[in-house]
């Protein structure tokens, strides 16, 4: 029994090395790891503690295994694994409703919560949102989108909301692409988020959230998406 409990420990260990590898960012998302060879020379341990640390990555979905091409990483944390299977029976909608909440509390917390450094980054994304659009740039104006909306999230300094907004990249994503291209001013309200969230001013920040979600949903609505499909 004691050797049974020490080996599982040795695979947690193991598990917690090339978990902590993935959350550091040395082994970007849709990297091939290392080979088991080198992971086992790596990590000193035998050819069957391996396989199951990676077997256990794999069942919670940050590892893929794929048959004569190698192990990649699939995503870079347990709980956005767990995200990305769940969204994938969800609709859009849905997806959008989540959003909602998590930005409005996001940007309630941002505006009692940002630092100056968190100004200077919003503004910095918004200028590079309007630079892209104005280029017709839509796939790095998406990417630049994203980016705002993220240091908004991060701007609250809550870091299990930071993990969770994060977890929801490519619906997020999917949704701002989705009403790129049709409006003559790239800025629903990113100006107006921005500046209540500079002024501290939660009521306008919630206000800008509303109106740019609403705005979201409208643009699905006028191209007739079927809501009940991603």
């Amino acid at each position: 029994m004691l050797q049974k409990l020490e080996r599982k420990s040795l695979v947690q260990q193991v598990y917690s090395k090339i978990e902590f590898k993935i959350k550091n960012g040395d082994w970007p998302l849709g990297s091939r790891i290392p080979t088991e060879v080198e992971l086992i020379e790596k990590f000193g341990v035998s050819r069957n503690t391996l396989r199951e640390a990676v077997r256990s990555l794999v069942q919670v979905g940050l590892l893929e295994t794929k048959q004569g091409d190698g192990t990649f990483v699939t995503s870079t944390s347990e709980l956005n694994a767990i995200l990305q299977k769940r969204i994938q029976n969800s609709t859009i909608i849905e997806i959008m409703e989540v959003r909602h909440a998590l930005e409005r509390q996001a940007a309630l917390l941002a505006c009692l919560s940002r630092t100056e450094d968190d100004v200077k980054e919003l503004e910095h994304w918004s200028e590079k949102c309007r630079q892209f659009f104005d280029a017709n740039d839509t796939e790095n104006f998406v990417k630049a989108d994203w980016n705002l909306h993220q240091i908004v999230v991060n701007a609250s300094h809550n870091l299990l909301l930071m993990e969770i907004h994060a977890g929801l990249f490519e619906e997020i994503q999917m949704s701002i692409s989705g009403t790129m291209g049709r409006e003559d001013d790239y800025d629903p309200g990113h100006r107006a988020l921005l500046e209540a969230i500079r002024d501290q001013d939660t009521e306008r920040a919630v206000q800008a959230v509303d109106g740019y979600i609403q705005h979201f949903k409208n643009g699905l609505i006028a191209q007739d998406t079927d809501y009940n499909k991603l």
